[in-house]
């Protein structure tokens, strides 16, 4: 597990408390201070303090004979966090855990349409399954409050379902074949066979939005259009810039991310991992099948023993 909001994050701790609950092993490695919209930026040859966080599993009473469970900090960005969780090797800082996936989040605010280009917490993700760890990103779609209990049965259920299709260990763990190990392209293989395959070996992830307020409805759709206007204003002593939008406006196309959490919907976004024209990049019908809901709404290929 990591974040993007640090390791001090009431989302990320909540995630962890329902996760160990429900008999998880967990790894977590977060940054030690808030990253977000840190997109894919690494701390290049600095030295990273990584520090085990003890203090947390007590703050948060975790049953002592429950599953292994493993927190530290990384004074880097989600992407360090993930790139020096899987490099460094589990069996060296967290001995009894073999990973199966990597979780991400729970962020706070939306991370729907361009978002996914700037989010930390979608970076962290993409990291990790550019490493061939099958990735989930979660996001509560709202600042208007801190309650991560919202949409939580959908969150767990669709980590429930993607560790039921992932294996352990990944298979394409480290990426021991580069580009050649490439199962979801034989054409012959039914298309929701191709799918599983992509997202077990780290070329598609998964982003999840919870809204504000959640009717119980949960949708698999592909990415909104927004809009972000005034996204610069002069510092007050009038000597630089800030960055941060004045407005947002998500375009109402239906049945996208952006309309389904204004329409108080759990979203999920299938998200390509790599570039368009990489050798591993999904093709778009592949990426289009991901997208497609079952009648629960939960992605149709994500289905029980497969």
């Amino acid at each position: 597990m990591t974040n993007d909001d640090g390791i001090e994050a009431p989302g990320l701790h909540r995630l962890i408390k329902e996760l160990h609950g429900l008999g998880h092993p967990l790894a977590v490695l977060a940054p030690a201070t808030e990253q977000s919209a840190s997109g894919m930026r690494l701390s290049l040859q600095s030295e990273l303090e990584f520090r085990e966080r003890k203090d947390i599993i007590e703050f948060l009473e975790l049953d002592e004979e429950g599953p292994p469970v493993y927190i530290y900090s990384l004074a880097g960005t989600p992407c360090d966090c993930a790139i020096v969780g899987i490099n460094h090797g589990f069996e060296n800082w967290a001995p009894l855990i073999r990973p199966q996936m990597c979780v991400s989040g729970i962020n706070r605010g939306p991370n729907i349409s361009i978002d996914v280009l700037h989010s930390g917490t979608i970076s962290a993700a993409r990291e990790a399954a550019l490493y061939g760890l099958p990735a989930v990103a979660v996001s509560l779609g709202t600042y208007h409050h801190q309650d991560y209990s919202t949409g939580m049965v959908a969150i767990l259920e669709l980590i429930r379902r993607a560790l039921a299709v992932t294996k352990s260990p990944p298979p394409n763990l480290m990426r021991p074949r580069g580009s050649k190990q490439c199962p979801w392209s034989v054409n012959q293989m039914a298309m929701e066979n191709r799918v599983r395959e992509a997202f077990r070996n780290g070329d598609i992830i998964l982003n999840v939005n919870a809204p504000e307020k959640w009717d119980g409805v949960v949708e698999t759709v592909p990415l909104g259009a927004r809009w972000y206007h005034g996204a610069t204003h002069s510092s007050d002593s009038k000597a630089g810039f800030i960055v941060g939008a004045a407005s947002i406006e998500d375009e109402p196309i239906p049945n996208t991310d952006c309309t389904g959490l204004i329409e108080g919907h759990v979203v999920i976004s299938p998200l390509a991992t790599w570039p368009q024209s990489h050798p591993l990049s999904v093709p778009d019908m592949l990426l289009k099948s991901a997208t497609f809901g079952g009648v629960d709404g939960y992605p149709e290929w994500l289905i029980e023993n497969p």
